[in-house]
């Protein structure tokens, strides 16, 4: 199985301007979000990358896309009706072939020598099923991702057979039925938003929109079915993904990034020199729930 093309979505209301914010990378080049998403999808060995967006966003698309504009064809979402449709957008441009899935609104940063989309597709093409990135996920964040619930596959760290998948569930139905054994309590497996996908999925997207019960399908409700219909495994990849959709979610993305590459000293520095400012009056706060649940969190 080869993995050539990939699918990004972009075209949320309220999200759809979030790929265009400027960041600058572990080497101190100033890029897009776009093109730091769309480098994590070529690293991965990925020749076209389809770019589902709104379709009045198109030329500041091609804008942010840089020097990686050869490589995108942007799909048009013209109404927003939901993940799942958007998703279907790229049915022709992907035909029959398996695709590699990132979403628009997270950042991918591996803890290893190789990149996060690198690993996953390459689980995905050793066992040629789907596969879904998963990362352990607490509790008190399940209103904000798609949760998978399985069994660990044997010799095989990290991967799972997935039974099940529920989008965005609460603590009592998680605990009902998303228990993954291995994990710490209170842990789940939950979307890290990057999925090898075969073309069985497309099925599984076109049922979900014809199902009059779900008011807006999601990739969730998709891959609900996909667990039933074959293998369809979850991989704990070696990385973190940073949704910059939630509150001060671009700037812990770019600490992020920054810290792991070539400006390490100069923002430890920086922070140091923050911190040491701060005005004894000033309070500590976390940032409320509903300010930070505005990602997709698929």
């Amino acid at each position: 199985m080869q993995v050539l093309k990939a699918v990004i979505t972009a075209a949320a209301p309220n999200q759809n301007t979030l790929p265009l914010q400027q960041l600058v990378d572990r080497n101190g080049e100033e890029k897009t979000a776009l093109q730091l998403i769309v480098d994590e999808t070529l690293s991965a060995g990925v020749e076209e990358i389809g770019v589902v967006i709104q379709p009045a966003d198109e030329e500041n698309y091609r804008k942010a896309a840089g020097s990686s504009i050869g490589a995108l064809r942007f799909l048009h979402q013209e109404h927003p009706l939901g993940y799942a449709d958007a998703l279907l957008k790229a049915e022709s441009f992907c035909g029959d072939d398996p695709f590699l899935h990132l979403v628009g609104d997270h950042l991918y940063l591996t803890a290893s020598q190789t990149s996060c989309a690198s690993q996953l597709v390459a689980m995905a093409c050793q066992h040629e099923c789907s596969v879904s990135a998963v990362q352990s996920t607490r509790e008190h964040r399940l209103p904000y991702f798609g949760i998978v619930g399985g069994n660990s596959v044997p010799r095989h760290d990290g991967l799972y057979d997935v039974r099940t998948v529920v989008e965005k569930p609460t603590p009592t139905l998680a605990e009902q039925e998303l228990i993954t054994p291995g994990l710490r309590s209170g842990h789940y497996l939950g979307y890290f938003g990057m999925h090898v996908l075969t073309p069985t999925v497309i099925e599984c997207l076109h049922e979900v929109i014809e199902d009059p019960s779900l008011e807006r399908p999601t990739l969730s409700d998709a891959a609900a079915k996909l667990a039933s219909r074959g293998k369809y495994l979850a991989y704990q990849v070696h990385g973190e993904r940073y949704n910059i959709g939630y509150q001060y979610g671009v700037l812990i993305a770019q600490l992020a990034i920054g810290l792991s590459g070539r400006d390490r000293d100069y923002l430890l520095t920086e922070l140091v020199e923050l911190l040491a400012k701060r005005p004894e009056s000033s309070v500590s706060a976390v940032p409320n729930s509903s300010a930070a649940s505005k990602g997709v969190g698929q």
